[in-house]
């Protein structure tokens, strides 16, 4: 690396704020690489931090990588970070909570509202956060294989709103929160111990925002404990099944525990990923693949990650505990925004949830199954327009017509 490369990336991580910063081992090494000019190793330690030449020998972290002219926008505001990721022009790969951590560590912010990234214990174990802006409350709750990373537009969104604390969770299981053994892994499960996170944060009501399965705990929230929910944003939320699951008898079957063996090796694992998620090897959709693969590798998250899929499958929709004749009762506002395009959870249940919770808001996007990271822009604009109380406009007609849903 050039001196001139060096002092440059010096000059960032000077700027290193601890307190903003999580390693949950304690140690972090984050490798910076100047597209074109080299690369250095920054070694975090509790509250020390160095930069020095690259260990070979040592697999990073994280990686961050980008041309000179990205670090030095980079010098002067982190927030042309997060864009440069958006369009392509930096590289986060591995651990996003270490890498994105790293960025928010050297913003050079100090207040309070600033973006950090921390740890904190409940009873029933650690939780790792990521939180940013002032004013009310809103938790974020991200879906299946996925991590908090996932709402890190969002967060900024509404951070920068001035009038929202954003606290974006890894959901236990997943990330790096605890990864109990035993546990359900299903709504229930995951509503009580986000209650128990807000009373440790001394959180008595907050705003619930949930992707996917994080869609599916925000609205087991709101139906058990309305008093504690403001108003809930349900992004592409996985819900019952109304039709027959014609596999149901094996997957009620499967056990879960079978995941503290990893049967089939890493390279396969990773081919099934980027076969199954459309552009899994670009920008944030790589970042997330990252994270999936992160704890997907280690027996604790592939239990929770196959306990949680099989609840997602197996949830009843009929009778008197039955999804749909629950979600009959919410009492939370509620707008729900659906990909138009999405192969998960397609876009017919919107018809069911009207019929069934007519106080509804809806919002149509022209995206997939992620819309707070395909769309972002629209994603933000409408949860802010809800959460302010401001109309959703969405001239499109929900769809009529019945699937096999």
């Amino acid at each position: 690396m050039t001196d001139a490369a060096l002092s440059m990336l010096t000059g960032l991580v000077e700027r290193f704020d601890p307190t903003a910063f999580d390693a949950p081992t304690g140690r972090a090494r984050i490798r910076l690489v100047v597209v074109d000019d080299g690369e250095a190793d920054v070694v975090v330690a509790g509250d020390t931090v160095e930069i020095g030449a690259p260990d070979a020998a040592r697999t990073p972290d994280a990686i961050l990588a980008a041309p000179r002219e990205v670090w030095t926008e980079l010098l002067r505001d982190v927030r042309s970070g997060l864009e440069a990721h958006e369009n392509g022009r930096l590289t986060i790969r591995h651990n996003l909570h270490i890498g994105v951590g790293f960025l928010a560590a050297t913003s050079g912010a100090t207040g309070s509202e600033r973006l950090r990234f921390e740890r904190v214990t409940t009873p029933a174990g650690a939780w790792a956060l990521m939180t940013a802006g002032r004013g009310e409350a809103v938790l974020l709750l991200h879906g299946l294989g996925a991590t908090k990373g996932s709402f890190l537009p969002t967060v900024a969104a509404l951070a920068d709103s001035g009038r929202y604390r954003a606290i974006a969770i890894d959901l236990p299981g997943f990330g790096d929160t605890y990864k109990p053994l035993g546990e359900a892994y299903h709504p229930p499960f995951f509503a009580k111990a986000v209650v128990q996170l807000m009373d440790t944060l001394g959180l008595g009501r907050a705003h619930v925002i949930g992707n996917s399965m994080g869609g599916r705990i925000a609205l087991e929230l709101g139906l058990r404990h309305p008093d504690r929910v403001g108003k809930l944003v349900l992004i592409a939320p996985s819900l019952a099944w109304r039709r027959a699951r014609p596999w149901a008898p094996i997957v009620r079957a499967f056990n879960p525990h079978l995941g503290l063996v990893q049967v089939a090796p890493r390279w396969a694992i990773e081919a099934i990923v980027h076969r199954t998620i459309p552009g899994a090897r670009e920008g944030w959709v790589r970042a997330g693949v990252d994270e999936f693969m992160r704890a997907y590798l280690t027996p604790r998250g592939r239990v929770a990650f196959y306990a949680a899929a099989r609840q997602i499958y197996l949830e009843e929709p009929h009778g008197a505990k039955g999804f749909w004749t629950r979600l009959a009762g919410l009492q939370p506002p509620a707008l729900f925004i659906w990909g138009k395009h999405d192969t998960l959870v397609p876009i017919a249940f919107a018809s069911h949830v009207q019929r069934t919770l007519a106080s509804a808001r809806h919002l149509q996007l022209d995206c997939g199954h992620v819309p707070q990271i395909e769309r972002p822009r629209e994603t933000s604009a409408a949860i802010l327009g809800f959460l302010d109380d401001a109309a959703v406009a969405d001239d499109t007609p929900l769809p009529a017509h019945e699937a096999a849903v």
